[in-house]
């Protein structure tokens, strides 16, 4: 009987812990509470003794178990509660841990590195422990560390672009352990990184977009050719000068203001064929991330934005080629081992061949461009590993044999990442970079060659002292070479006589410092200080004039003029001739309301001391690059921003809005017909201004299904203002402020792509803009019987409206084949209903009526596309 009655107690007791509940716990839950949500699911009922407290919080972190087991419940409790739960028959015992149980509960170190399934490296993946509701993301090596109690956790690893792993993982020591991530076709639509919605919620880093090359690839542009630069033209605050134009304008401004790096070394020109390609083949990219505002102190230089570009690192283990075959291009790219899971090495190549199709159809004119990326690593061993990267590319023009240009970029940078200990990590890099413009006038008899060429080098330290805080430092050089140009006859004939500009030399250094502290666990605070220096050095003859000032204003034409030159400066080499020294504090806060929800704000203060000589609103090859100096003040930015942050639905749709303000003083401008080309004595058109814009950028994502994409608006405003000097003086457009080149009021984006079938996926992107602000004639006077436009105040008219819609059609003939040649076709139309954008306004008289008339120019009309894509 005694053996029958233990037997009917093990199987209610049995029964009862099978019982499933739905519970939440956080630190604000307490005993009672807990209780009561237990009690009113099942039969159990809790006995404790008088030393708990039942109003007493005993959770640590919050978790929500939906239908789960009573026992289990209890038993994933017990891992991370102060007190112990029991099961007795329908009782559920409560009582204090012993020290040994606390005791017990003692820390461990995870270490390991993430890969994809082409053996890369992938930076910045998300690593999260569901249970702890914390994580980490991996470093440029893909290595990630993390402390955390002994126990079973279920690890999510999470990237962009990629399906997500999760894992459970027993932890009783310090152990190591790799991810291999797969890539998923299937997130073709997400531009944002939203690694894992709780931390990218907490993250302090506001204002960055980061795109993937996939998703790159999908984005329908003219030509066919896959484009980073014009795809993050889909993105909030982000604008150019129009079709077929080089740079990009971030939040009102100039093109010269946005820093681009490409492995941590600069570029100066981002463009091929005047604007129609980007410099970036998006064979060779394994990640893209644009700073619009919260610029972390590392970055310094420039006072629009950062386009940080990362090179593919090549595959340790197998040989592979890719490539793709277009309408006027062609790519082709080779990765592999150079020593197996020690070396690696990857090339791309890229040309274009309209030149032969001209050439065939007995035209004389020639456009091409090539270019040549190339990356090797070496990995010593887990502390140490090397690295090179390098590009080469050129543009060649011919033009009936009258107009002949050459222009490209030259970019090394050898690194050494060292790993000194699990919290300290280094890297020290040393580059070059390079670039070159020639320009020749066969009908004139000249050349002309010009260059920038820069010399760096930076050593960078990175901190952790615990998950909740971490300390980024470090410190770098820069010389500059600047060589406005070289003019030189080409016959006897020639009317120009040998010419050097005067060569500029300068050197930029600073050091910085970068906290990262989480305060509690809903705030998170970034703050550091950068230090910059600049020198402006000879050799260099540095002209004086009248009054000291290289403009001077005539009252009687209210016009400006170049100042009258009284003599020179000679500073021999390696003397300073001016110096410049600037702090730039940054600060970022953001605060949780909950996993799905917060707010954000940033500040950052920055320096830029090398200007884009151009008054034209896109930079064309020509543009000269010049330091600031004598009379060229460092342009100094002071930036606002606050956003509000929102994921809905398990991070089925995100949202983000911000609004920014930004000032900037000692912004160049450029008096009423100012010549600024081959121009020895640049200071003698310039003035310093200022430039300001504000607006508010919103971004509603859908990230998960079949169809995804985004829609992102800016509504913005970017002036410039130029003052007179003295109250005589009238300035720019009368001392008021204007509309620059690069306001764009209405940006509007809409992205979407469509997963058909494996076979079949669909893309469009739909632009809208406010026409770019320009300077129209407003009526004409006659002399000597021309007719002589007068033009308006700057800037005080507008293009027509700027929109297209560009479509595209991916198609796998073979989506299940994983080994051996696979392939896909991109079939794209840019433009579809062939809208004749304004890229210019001429103002000219009727050669036939010799009437006054406007004339539209227009770069595209409609423009079909097609490319196929291999690898094997």
């Amino acid at each position: 009987m005694k053996h029958i009655i233990s037997a009917c107690f093990f199987l209610i007791s049995l029964l009862a812990s099978a019982q499933k509940v739905t519970v939440t716990v956080d630190k604000n839950v307490t005993l009672k509470e807990f209780f009561k949500q237990i009690e009113n699911q099942t039969d159990f009922k809790f006995a404790f003794t008088d030393q708990i407290d039942t109003d007493k919080k005993y959770f640590t972190k919050k978790n929500t178990y939906k239908q789960i087991e009573v026992e289990k419940l209890i038993s994933e409790l017990n891992k991370t509660a102060t007190v112990q739960f029991s099961i007795v028959g329908n009782n559920i015992f409560v009582k204090q841990k012993s020290q040994s149980q606390k005791q017990a509960k003692k820390k461990s170190k995870l270490k390991g590195q993430i890969i994809d399934d082409e053996k890369q490296p992938v930076i910045g993946a998300n690593v999260f422990i569901k249970e702890l509701e914390t994580g980490t993301v991996t470093d440029y090596n893909g290595k990630f560390s993390i402390e955390v109690p002994n126990g079973t956790y279920t690890f999510v690893i999470s990237y962009v672009g990629f399906k997500n792993q999760e894992k459970q993982i027993t932890i009783s020591d310090d152990a190591n352990i790799n991810f291999n991530i797969e890539s998923d076709s299937q997130q073709l639509g997400e531009v944002i990184v939203t690694t894992n919605k709780a931390t990218d919620i907490k993250n302090t880093q506001m204002s960055v977009n980061k795109l993937s090359m996939q998703e790159i690839k999908r984005i329908p542009v003219a030509m066919g050719e896959p484009d980073p630069l014009k795809s993050i033209l889909t993105l909030p605050g982000v604008t150019n000068a129009g079709e077929a134009s080089s740079g990009f304008n971030v939040r009102g401004g100039a093109a010269d203001q946005n820093l681009i790096l490409l492995d941590g070394a600069p570029v100066y020109a981002d463009s091929h064929m005047f604007g129609f390609f980007s410099i970036f083949n998006a064979d060779a990219i394994s990640s893209l991330e644009l700073y619009k505002g919260g610029i972390p102190s590392k970055y310094g230089g420039r006072v629009s934005s950062v386009l940080d570009v990362t090179q593919q690192t090549g595959d340790f283990q197998n040989y592979k080629v890719n490539g793709g075959v277009g309408i006027i291009s062609s790519r082709l790219l080779v990765q592999g081992p150079i020593q197996k899971d020690k070396g690696s090495f990857i090339v791309s190549g890229r040309t274009s061949y309209a030149h032969l199709f001209l050439k065939l159809a007995d035209n004389k004119n020639s456009a091409m461009f090539y270019d040549l990326n190339a990356k090797f690593n070496y990995r010593f061993n887990a502390n140490n590993t090397i690295a090179f990267s390098g590009y080469f590319g050129n543009d060649v023009f011919d033009i009936n044999d009258r107009f002949s240009s050459k222009y490209g970029n030259t970019m090394g940078i050898l690194s050494w990442k060292h790993k000194f200990s699990d919290r300290l990590n280094t890297n020290l890099s040393a580059f070059y970079s390079d670039y070159k413009f020639n320009l020749g006038l066969s009908s004139e008899n000249f050349e002309w060659d010009s260059n920038i060429k820069s010399y760096g080098l930076k050593y960078n330290w990175f901190y952790q002292q615990s998950e909740k805080f971490k300390i980024n430092y470090g410190i770098d050089g820069l010389y500059y070479n600047f060589n406005p140009g070289v003019v030189q006859p080409t016959s006897i004939d020639s009317q120009f006589n040998y010419q050097q500009l005067d060569k500029k030399y300068a050197l930029e250094a600073s050091a910085f410092i970068d906290f990262e502290n989480q305060i509690t666990e809903k705030l998170n605070f970034r703050y550091g200080l950068r230090y910059s220096m600049f020198y402006r050095l000879g050799s260099e003859e540095i002209s004086t004039y009248e009054n000291g000032q290289a403009v001077v204003f005539n009252p009687l034409y209210n016009i400006y003029q170049e100042g009258t030159p009284t003599g020179t400066i000679s500073y021999g080499k390696g003397k300073k001739i001016s110096s410049f020294n600037n702090l730039e504090p940054r600060a970022a806060l953001s605060y949780a309301f909950n996993d799905n929800t917060s707010i954000k704000a940033s500040y950052n203060r920055m320096a830029q001391y090398i200007h884009i000589l151009s008054n034209t609103q896109s930079p064309l090859p020509m543009s000269i690059w010049t330091p600031s100096g004598p009379f060229t003040k460092p342009q100094m930015l002071d930036q606002y921003a606050m956003g509000y942050f929102k994921n809905f639905k398990d991070g089925d749709y995100s949202f983000e809005g911000e609004l920014f303000y930004k000032n900037v003083q000692n912004r160049i401008d450029y008096i009423d017909g100012a010549d600024v080309l081959a121009n020895n004595n640049i200071e003698q058109v310039i003035l310093n201004g200022k430039a300001r814009s504000y607006g508010m950028e919103l971004l509603l994502r859908k990230n998960t299904g079949n169809f995804t994409g985004w829609i992102s608006y800016t509504l913005s405003r970017a002036e410039q203002k130029t003052p007179g000097r003295t109250p005589e003086e009238p300035g720019i457009a009368n001392g008021d402020w204007y509309l620059s080149g690069y306001d764009k009021l209405h940006n509007l984006s809409v992205v979407g792509s469509y997963e058909f079938s494996p076979k079949w996926s669909f893309n469009g992107n739909f632009t809208l803009q406010s026409g770019q602000p320009v300077t129209y004639a407003n009526g004409y006077y006659e002399f000597g019987g021309i007719h002589v436009p007068n033009y308006s105040l700057r800037n005080e008219n507008r293009l027509p409206l700027f929109h297209h819609l560009d479509v595209a059609a991916t198609y796998t003939p073979k989506p299940e084949k994983k080994k051996g040649w696979q392939s896909y076709w991109v079939f794209s139309i840019y433009n579809i209903y062939n809208r004749k954008n304004a890229a210019s306004m001429n103002f000219t008289t009727n050669d036939d009526t010799g009437l006054n008339e406007t004339r539209r120019l227009s770069i595209f009309g409609i423009v079909p596309g097609v490319s196929y894509n291999f690898k094997f």
